[in-house]
């Protein structure tokens, strides 16, 4: 883990630093937000940034959402003062520590804010001939693509094989390339030098050198333009990168772990990705299996996001019923994991029972099925007498058609775009999946209808 303190802690930085190298963690220290920003700009990478809350926080916050650079951030101040932590968290603040610090305290934020969500569940077989290829290659320099569904844990499978290489004290550095506009992209992967393009206020590491020594994940690169799979595919055969604005070219020594959830083949059929790009990248191919085709890791998934949920939530975790087992067992979760997980975080906050109800277990269109079925359930209608005499069959009507009397065709898809995106927690990647469009699209369409006020999900 990497740290960055900002600011003096009113003496006890270095008591603060001696307690994260103690846990494992590599710990620079810059004395205020500007310096701290500077150096992140500049490779100095960081995992969690602890800052004094006499510092301004809602500024450093604001500065790293312009500079794209996603860390989050621990407020760190004398005491317990409520209004300072208020005050931090409403900054955007993570969490709030008071100082002095205390060692376990302190070893657990650390480990909450950065936990990179890389417990890998395996008990189903189909999971675990993955895991085993996973380890094998692991401690190779093989560049590896990893496929599969969105929301099967991908990203999860890429921290697995950084932990498990030999380059695992070196940095892991995660790049969503669907998630940055196409005209940053190539400024977040190689940087920048000051003055290259306008907004380019001072010099900036790209993410190849931020990563050298260790793994960069390329995460969605078939979303990647083709101009810039040309300069990518450029950077991985000769190992050396060219920021914007320079001619002098950089050495790195990174490892390349990229993800997809495309067929890539048929996109490079259709011209769509660089056919030499794809070889270079698919030296080993791991293909991770759907949610539906692990049936044995449903109910482990779920226990482990109950508990998970309700530690963050500060309440008490709860076993599931037998109905809710019943229930998530025979859904088909088209969003797998992903899915799985928000199902799971909502149904802890909203089950009132001693176990975890069905009903809390909230699933798309309210309905599930089982995972050899797809067409729609039909329920059994209430026995008013309560002898079971009533055998007739209600089919729930899910379309709501009435409701779209009256809409515009343009209405319709923005209602159906936004609630599937509330539905994913504001999970774009997810969304897009479900509306079956490109993670571009449902983004160029989210940024026009918040142009129209249209209150849009926060990104999940």
């Amino acid at each position: 883990m990497r740290l960055m303190i900002v600011g003096q802690l009113e003496g006890h930085i270095s008591t603060a630093g001696k307690i994260a190298l103690q846990r494992g963690a590599k710990v620079i220290h810059c004395e205020d937000i500007i310096e701290a920003v500077g150096a992140l700009r500049n490779g100095k990478g960081a995992d969690v940034v602890m800052c004094d809350v006499k510092q301004n926080i809602a500024r450093l916050v604001r500065n790293l959402e312009k500079e794209r650079i996603h860390v989050p951030v621990v407020a760190c101040g004398i005491g317990t003062n409520a209004r300072d932590a208020v005050k931090a968290i409403e900054a955007g603040a993570k969490e709030y520590v008071p100082l002095p610090p205390d060692a376990e305290l302190i070893a657990a934020v650390l480990e909450a804010v950065t936990e990179e969500q890389s417990t890998m569940i395996a008990s189903d077989p189909a999971m675990k001939s993955v895991m085993d290829l996973a380890a094998k290659i692991a401690p190779s320099e093989a560049t590896v693509l990893i496929t599969g569904e969105s929301g099967t844990g991908k990203e999860v499978m890429s921290a697995f094989i950084h932990r498990k290489s030999k380059r695992k004290d070196g940095p892991f550095i995660a790049v969503n390339c669907a998630a940055i506009p196409e005209n940053l992209l190539e400024s977040e992967l190689f940087g920048h030098e000051k003055g290259a393009f306008t907004g380019a206020n001072a010099r900036r590491i790209g993410k190849f050198e931020e990563a050298n020594g260790g793994t960069i994940l390329l995460d969605e690169v078939s979303e990647m333009h083709p101009l810039l799979q040309a300069k990518l595919l450029r950077a991985i055969q000769e190992k050396k990168v060219t920021r914007i604005g320079s001619n002098d070219e950089v050495k790195v020594n990174t490892r390349i772990v990229a993800t997809s959830n495309r067929n890539l083949e048929e996109s490079v059929s259709k011209g769509e990705f660089r056919e030499d790009l794809y070889f270079r990248l698919n030296v080993v191919n791991i293909r991770l299996p759907a949610l539906r085709e692990r049936p044995a890791d449903i109910l482990e998934l779920a226990k482990f996001f109950v508990k998970k949920f309700a530690e963050v939530n500060g309440i008490e975790s709860k076993e599931i019923s037998q109905a809710g087992i019943d229930k998530l067992i025979a859904y088909t979760w088209r969003g797998n994991i992903r899915e799985l997980e928000n199902t799971m975080h909502r149904a802890i906050l909203m089950s009132a029972e001693t176990d975890i109800e069905a009903d809390a277990i909230f699933l798309q269109d309210s309905e599930f099925t089982q995972s050899n079925n797809t067409t729609p359930v039909a329920t059994q209608a209430p026995d008013p007498a309560g002898v079971g005499s009533a055998n007739v069959q209600i089919l729930e009507n899910t379309q709501g058609v009435e409701g779209l009397i009256g809409k515009t065709i343009s209405e319709v898809e923005r209602d159906m775009i936004v609630n599937t995106l509330d539905h994913c927690l504001g999970n774009r990647t997810h969304a897009a999946k479900i509306l079956g469009i490109s993670i571009r699209t449902l983004r160029n369409k989210l940024n026009l209808y918040k142009d129209d006020g249209v209150d849009i999900a926060d990104a999940g």
